[in-house]
């Protein structure tokens, strides 16, 4: 069945067109690998999920003329559920515009809705100068990590953001953060803007910026976050949702919905907060649930009894760290070597007993080569260590955190800690913990893939006293529940579970305040 809109003239059937977008989408997103459409940020919107988002979007803006724009077109599964959704809700397109930034959707873009009147650019949405004002925008921005926008383009887009808006975001920022402060110059007055984006903007700091846009700058009226565990997208994992505002100031205090789950017609659970809350709150993602942990008293955390802070990066764990078999196999001066923990899916137990020298009584023992001398030294008078370096001069080296040190082989300074916490996991049911504590009794030190746990002072001081009290902080450690952890952590698409250094400093442990009572 075809559908009418003013200036669009007939629209063909929507069902034929849709089966030949999903076609044209699948078949370019098979001819991308997918370390290059995460450095682009291209994860399509399944169809489904466009047609809920936008008839919810045209249920708030309750102009009947719709202009329409979409700063991340990909092959139109906004516009898609546009026409369809004007159609079934009697609301009028007066104009569509679509920005694409990758030439291969811009051209499979054009071939599926180019008999529209729909105005399609080919560019850099960041990039372009507003030619029109718009009452409706609804995106999936690209979700590119700020590891690949490089120092001239985030330097670039913090300018513009400053000129449009005000504020400069946190050089950690995604881009979709530049997208959303980047469309403001598009907006009518009370024009209604609908972002899915991944809900992490809402915990981390980098998010900060983005909401103190959404507080003062515009109307929020929505934050509908998706359960992680039914990830929208089958090739992100990321945690959805959908942040919903109107391009109108408030002066006054009002409330702002939250809800969790399900769908935008029938969440999970929904509450509403209200805007001064909101802009005390460090963590949106405790609401709806969990609002509160906005009790001012204060329950003993973690960053109250040590400096947590995160294993070292070597930049290629391949090559920096080696087994003791393969260090004596080459034949390796082990007094370059330092003692490191493998990573949590291979370290089964969560006691690590150490040997007379300090290492970990494991089946198999892994060192860090930890050269702290210069190449000219290195080179006279420890040829072995020399060669083996050698060996990745034109590989390890060239890599991202390597060729960016004063000299590429040398390591982050980490000592041996008795505390360490997993970084990422999953609960095996849900009163399980997503993280793994661990007691360490040896010299060594961890990768990135754990948060280590140095005690502060007062902590130190009674572990020296008291040796035997290190079974007594582990074990207050381990018994911190799964929703304290996970409420202060963040989750992504499919259950997977992270937690930051600051994060878990936040997590509550009054146990450990009654150890040193």
């Amino acid at each position: 069945m075809g559908t009418q809109n003013k200036r669009f003239g007939a629209i063909r059937d929507l069902s034929l067109i849709e089966s030949r977008r999903i076609q044209l989408q699948t078949a370019i997103d098979n001819g991308k690998s997918i370390e290059s459409r995460r450095r682009f940020g291209q994860f399509a919107t399944p169809y489904e999920l466009a047609q809920e988002i936008m008839s919810f979007g045209l249920t708030l803006q309750d102009k009947k003329e719709i202009s329409f724009l979409e700063p991340a077109f990909g092959t139109g599964a906004f516009y898609s559920a546009l026409l369809s959704e004007c159609d079934k809700q009697a609301k009028i397109i007066n104009t569509a515009i679509g920005v694409e930034v990758d030439k291969d959707f811009y051209t499979a873009a054009n071939e599926l809705w180019g008999y529209t009147n729909l105005n399609l650019v080919n560019g850099d949405f960041t990039e372009i100068e507003s030619f029109e004002n718009v009452n409706l925008l609804i995106s999936n921005p690209p979700y590119v990590r700020h590891h690949y926008i490089d120092k001239e383009q985030k330097s670039k887009l913090s300018t513009m953001t400053q000129k449009e808006t005000g504020l400069s975001l946190s050089g950690l920022a995604g881009l979709y953060c530049y997208f959303i402060l980047s469309a403001h110059k598009w907006l009518a007055p009370d024009a209604i803007c609908g972002w899915l984006i991944p809900s992490e903007f809402m915990d981390v700091n980098y998010g900060g910026k983005l909401k103190e846009y959404l507080l003062n700058k515009v109307h929020l009226l929505r934050v509908h976050r998706y359960n992680p565990e039914n990830c929208k997208f089958d090739d992100a994992l990321v945690s959805s949702c959908v942040v919903w505002f109107k391009n109108e100031t408030m002066e006054n205090n009002y409330d702002v919905e939250f809800s969790y789950g399900g769908t935008l017609e029938k969440p999970e659970v929904s509450r509403n907060v209200d805007r001064n809350t909101l802009g005390k709150s460090r963590k949106w993602t405790h609401f709806p649930t969990n609002d509160e942990r906005l009790l001012s008293t204060h329950t003993p955390t973690l960053g109250d009894f040590f400096t947590i802070k995160r294993g070292l990066a070597t930049g290629d764990n391949d090559f920096f760290i080696l087994s003791k078999e393969k260090i004596e196999e080459l034949n390796l001066d082990m007094n370059f070597f330092t003692p490191i923990l493998p990573s949590p899916r291979y370290l089964k137990c969560n006691e690590v007993f150490s040997d007379k020298y300090g290492n970990p009584c494991l089946d198999t023992q892994y060192f860090l080569l930890n050269c702290t001398l210069p190449e000219e030294e290195v080179k006279k008078n420890h040829p072995s260590i020399w060669n083996y370096l050698s060996s990745g001069i034109d590989t390890t080296a060239q890599k991202y955190l390597c060729k960016n040190r004063k000299v590429w082989y040398y390591q982050e300074n980490r000592l041996a800690t008795p505390f360490l916490c997993s970084y990422m996991g999953r609960g095996n049911d849900e009163h399980a913990a997503p993280f793994r504590f661990i007691l360490n009794h040896t010299s060594a030190i961890a990768t990135n893939s754990y948060l280590m746990l140095y005690p502060k002072a007062t902590l130190q001081e009674t572990i020296a006293q008291t040796p035997d009290i290190l079974y007594e902080v582990w074990n207050a450690l381990s018994n911190i529940t799964a929703n304290d952890l996970e409420s202060e952590g963040r989750v992504y698409g499919g259950g997977l579970k992270k937690i930051e250094p600051k994060e878990l400093s936040y997590v509550k442990c009054p146990r450990l305040a009654k150890l040193l009572v």
